[in-house]
């Protein structure tokens, strides 16, 4: 693989996190300390960057080199991996605040978390229209309060992506139970959720931890209470 192509897979990479809100071309200037104008015409295709530009921009934006180039280029062995010959997906990292209240994520990023592409592409969102504009996949670093009650399920320090647009108790994959992060006032707990009547059930999986019972009040709904289901886990080693 050439340099001009990694070029191009760098720049298919940074537009789409452009048409994501999870970069501007102001904000990759910013932190690169490259000219606006440099940057612009960089995504444009009217210019390539020097060497030292490209690794400023792999390190803001937490990439590597192995993140551009294809399984094909580099070697037999990994040419089986699916979706290895793809861009990744791509997940912002946030805070828990900016996660369960946030409706566009702009600079509350902290970083970018990579999937394989087409992880999220086929996930359906049930969803109702308040949520339409919302940012909706998200990922939160969870700590072991948060996750001790859903142990196994979920462990201490990994990185939940949520899909904040899937708000319905509606199964995703019966029989399996989801796991949702819920507004737990203003602070967000994972749990299974079921509901009777004006009153959710949030149910840990850990039998040692108290099930907790909460009431609709008012106008409120059920989604005001789930910030979304939990769709993908990265658990640390």
């Amino acid at each position: 693989m050439n340099l001009s192509q990694l070029h191009e897979r760098l720049r298919i990479l940074l537009n789409r996190r452009i048409d994501h809100g999870l970069l501007t071309g102001t904000l990759l200037a910013s932190q690169t300390g490259l000219k606006p104008s440099h940057v612009s015409n960089f995504l444009r295709r009217k210019r390539n960057l020097s060497m030292t530009a490209f690794d400023r921009v792999l390190a803001a934006q937490s990439l590597t080199i192995d993140d551009l180039i294809p399984s094909r280029y580099i070697g037999a062995s990994q040419k089986s991996m699916p979706f290895a010959d793809s861009i990744p997906d791509d997940v912002p990292l946030v805070s828990h605040a900016a996660a369960v209240s946030s409706p566009a994520i702009t600079s509350s990023v902290l970083e970018v978390i990579h999937l394989p592409s087409g992880t999220l592409a086929a996930l359906r969102g049930r969803h109702n229209p308040a949520r339409r504009d919302w940012h909706r996949f998200v990922a939160v670093r969870i700590s072991p309060d948060q996750a001790l009650p859903m142990s196994p399920i979920l462990r201490p320090q990994s990185i939940v992506v949520l899909d904040r647009h899937y708000s319905s108790l509606t199964p995703f994959r019966p029989p399996q139970q989801d796991v949702y992060g819920i507004n737990d006032s203003n602070a967000l707990i994972f749990r299974y959720v079921s509901s009777d009547a004006r009153r959710v059930i949030l149910r840990p999986h850990a039998i040692e931890y108290p099930i907790k019972v909460v009431e609709i009040l008012g106008r409120a709904s059920l989604s005001d209470l789930i910030v979304g289901r939990v769709c993908n886990c990265i658990s640390p080693f």
